[in-house]
């Protein structure tokens, strides 16, 4: 079985949206496909099963919060 998610998460501004990308591409490799779309980031995980769909989803918005929290604070 093949699962997908997207996901989209809108932020303050353009270089926010921008600088967690950069944050986070670096462990996306072939499960996540992400870009920028003015102040929102839009994100695509696929995985071949439901519970590492969700495993995957909890890692990656894990890394998007701190991301964020950290681009917040420069």
């Amino acid at each position: 079985m093949k699962a997908e998610c997207y996901i989209e998460i809108e932020f303050d501004s353009e270089s926010t949206a921008k600088n967690v990308l950069k944050a986070v591409e670096v462990d996306n490799f072939d499960f996540v496909k992400s870009e920028i779309k003015g102040k929102k980031l839009f994100s695509t995980i696929q995985s071949n099963s439901v519970s590492s769909m969700i495993h995957t989803m909890d890692d990656y918005l894990a890394c998007v919060n701190v991301a964020s929290k950290i681009v917040d604070k420069n």
